[in-house]
């Protein structure tokens, strides 16, 4: 499977930067009680920090907010997936459970606060760009929502829009038959050393010991 390729607009360079990973094989299996104690250990964790806290008072929700206001989106009102996903454990609510490989996706978004993206990489057409949308782009939802991306960070193939770091693409979600993954990571460039590559560590070893993946490619794009 050949790598993807994968372009910052000018407009966006010094202000993001991407964690790409692209993994195969992907089992689709129920997932063991070690991930249960791994989401337990972690949101334990958070809670003990965090609860009570005003959002913008933790570390990672502050750097992506600060990312969404760089590119005029106001994150409280479209929210950046890493900090939904706290918000929810924050509420006692819990992580929602989806399939394997987003459910450890969504594990490691939580953990460390960064905003990703998880693509069937079969359904991935052509070479990749991450960008501003246009006037009027936008797509349906994974949960069969509009997603407006007029003005707002997003990646794209060759058919155009399908990621954004609010909310992705019923196109090109992760299915049951899905084999082969894309993630990508939206980071703010201040976190773009230690705090993105730590991540992406931890998303590839939990594919490979949850969901079997064989990792073939890894990389940080500015």
């Amino acid at each position: 499977m050949q790598g993807l390729a994968l372009v910052v607009e000018d407009s966006l360079r010094g202000t993001v930067a991407l964690g790409v990973l692209e993994a195969e094989g992907i089992e689709v299996q129920a997932l063991p009680p070690a991930f249960d104690h791994e989401v337990e250990a972690v949101s334990t964790r958070l809670l003990g920090r965090h609860s009570g806290k005003p959002p913008s008072d933790i570390p990672g929700v502050a750097e992506t907010r600060a990312l969404f206001h760089k590119l005029d989106v106001d994150p409280t009102r479209t929210r950046p997936s890493s900090e939904a996903l706290l918000r929810r454990v924050l509420q006692g609510k819990g992580l929602p459970r989806v399939n394997p490989a987003v459910d450890v996706c969504n594990l490691c978004s939580l953990e460390h606060q960064l905003p990703l993206g998880l693509y069937d990489r079969d359904e991935i057409k052509g070479d990749l760009s991450v960008r501003a949308g246009r006037a009027g782009e936008g797509y349906t939802g994974i949960r069969r929502q509009r997603v407006n991306l007029a003005g707002r960070l997003l990646i794209a193939d060759d058919n155009g829009p399908f990621g954004a770091p609010t909310a992705d693409s019923a196109h090109t979600a992760v299915k049951t038959r899905t084999r082969n993954l894309a993630v990508v990571v939206f980071c703010p460039v201040e976190r773009a050393g230690q705090d993105l590559s730590v991540a992406l560590e931890h998303i590839a070893s939990r594919l490979t010991h949850f969901c079997q993946a064989r990792v073939i490619a890894v990389r940080v794009v500015r």
